[in-house]
């Protein structure tokens, strides 16, 4: 389902609701990409529709949900950014909209923890995907790929779909109890930082 129009978060929870499901225990935000926005000085419509993308679609899923979560003393909420939020890897409007989503799951992790509902963020590096960014520069840029690989992937190779995941059920789970706002980068080493948070 296309969850960019407005009304479009909304439409889906009426939808699920017609099949009797109406509680959710657990979500996991997965909608997120660049939207192939890359100039700095794009239009702010741009910068719109990569906020909406990456953060707001959340926020509103959220605002919907997790108070059902909170009358129940139990819920997962995972969201999964990018470690593009913590270093500069990425379009600038990416980056930023990525750090927002990552400082309001600290944020709004702490708010919701004293009723069981723990928030979480997923910070992955590079994957490989089918017919995804990698997969198409696999074929049509090699050298750049092999680069990749050899300077910035400590592990030497790309993360797997499964690998990321298998953590996000982790968090979803009830050994992730303690957990709350936790921001957790699974990037293969990746990323340059020292301190996830």
């Amino acid at each position: 389902m296309d969850l960019m129009p407005e009304d479009a978060p909304a439409g889906l929870l009426r939808e699920c609701a017609q099949h009797n499901f109406a509680d959710f225990d657990i979500v996991v935000h997965n909608v997120g990409g660049t939207l192939d926005i890359k100039d700095p000085f794009c239009s702010l419509d741009d910068w719109r529709r990569v906020y909406r993308f990456n953060f707001e679609i959340a926020i509103e899923l959220n605002r919907m949900i997790v108070p059902g979560m909170q009358k129940r003393k139990w819920g997962r909420v995972v969201h999964i950014s990018s470690i593009s939020a913590m270093e500069n890897h990425g379009p600038v409007t990416y980056c930023a909209i990525k750090a927002a989503l990552t400082a309001y799951t600290r944020s709004f992790g702490g708010v919701v923890a004293p009723d069981g509902v723990v928030v979480s963020a997923v910070l992955p590096g590079a994957v490989f995907t089918e017919q995804g960014y990698w997969d198409t520069a696999s074929t049509e840029n090699p050298a750049h790929v092999e680069k990749f690989l050899t300077e910035r992937q400590r592990i030497g190779r790309f993360g797997k779909p499964e690998e990321i995941g298998n953590y996000v059920a982790y968090l979803c789970s009830e050994l992730a109890s303690f957990n709350t706002g936790s921001i957790v980068p699974v990037d293969g080493g990746q990323g340059r930082g020292y301190f996830g948070q």
